[in-house]
Order: structure tokens, then C-alpha cells, then sequence
């Protein structure tokens, strides 16, 4: 079963709402369980959340090759024929995703996301599994 954290789902809303455009909002584990979300079906969320942790993944990759940095994966934007995606790092093992229309204000779009970041940042954070411990 995904995890769900329901009493999130009103601040992923108040997001959504504040800027034009977005259609989808999902709060994600590192290793691609959804959270929370906004806009988007149980099916639809768990599979943008399944693609967040290749992305992230990849992300992350790349961020390798960079000398000064530490590799962390900070944002992803994806331009696609009909919108946009943005992948923006959470909190210790979380991440957030919008997908957006076209017309979307991408500046906006991010700078909302960092504000809901650093609103509820603590509360995003996802601890790592321990697999020899049943919940």
C-alpha cells in the first residue's frame, strides 16, 4: 500500500490554486511513492511519482559530474509539447512535482513550490525504509 498523508492534500490544493494552470501536484518518497497529491487520480500520481525517481535518479547522476557541488539533485523542469513538469527537492527522502499547462508562469511555479518547501519542508521529509523492520 502507498503511503498517504491526507491532511497534506489541503496545502498541495492551496499550491495549485495560486497559480494558473498547474494540474497536478505530488508529494513523493525518494524511491517513487506518492504521498499526497492534488489534481491527479490515485493511478495517475503513483506513476508521475514512479517517473519523479528515475528523474531524480538521473538528476542526481549528472549532478555528479559537477567538481563544487555535492551531487543533490535541487530542481528539474521538463518542457513538453502541451506543458511543464518541475521536480524540486523536499526534505530529507521527499519531493514535490507539478505538472502545468501550457501558459503556466514557470517563474511563479517555482518560486510557489519554495515557498510551500520551506513552509512545510520538516514535515515532507521521509525517513529511509529499514527493511528488516515491519510496520
Amino acid at each position: 500500500m502507498t503511503p498517504h498523508r491526507s491532511n497534506m492534500d489541503w496545502i498541495l490544493n492551496d499550491l495549485a490554486h495560486s497559480v494558473p494552470y498547474v494540474r497536478h501536484v505530488i508529494v513523493l518518497s525518494a524511491d517513487g511513492l506518492r504521498i499526497a497529491q492534488y489534481g491527479a487520480d490515485p493511478d495517475t500520481a503513483d506513476r508521475l511519482a514512479a517517473a519523479c525517481a528515475g528523474l531524480q535518479s538521473l538528476a542526481a547522476a549528472v549532478g555528479q559530474e559537477f567538481p563544487d557541488g555535492d551531487g543533490s539533485m535541487r530542481l528539474v523542469v521538463i518542457e513538453v509539447d502541451g506543458g511543464y513538469f518541475y521536480l524540486m527537492s523536499a526534505g530529507v527522502g521527499a519531493y514535490l512535482a507539478v505538472l502545468a499547462d501550457e501558459g503556466v508562469d514557470a517563474g511563479l511555479v517555482s518560486h510557489q513550490m519554495r515557498d510551500l518547501i520551506d513552509r512545510i519542508g520538516e514535515h515532507l521529509a521521509t525517513p529511509p525504509r529499514n527493511p528488516g523492520v515491519l510496520a
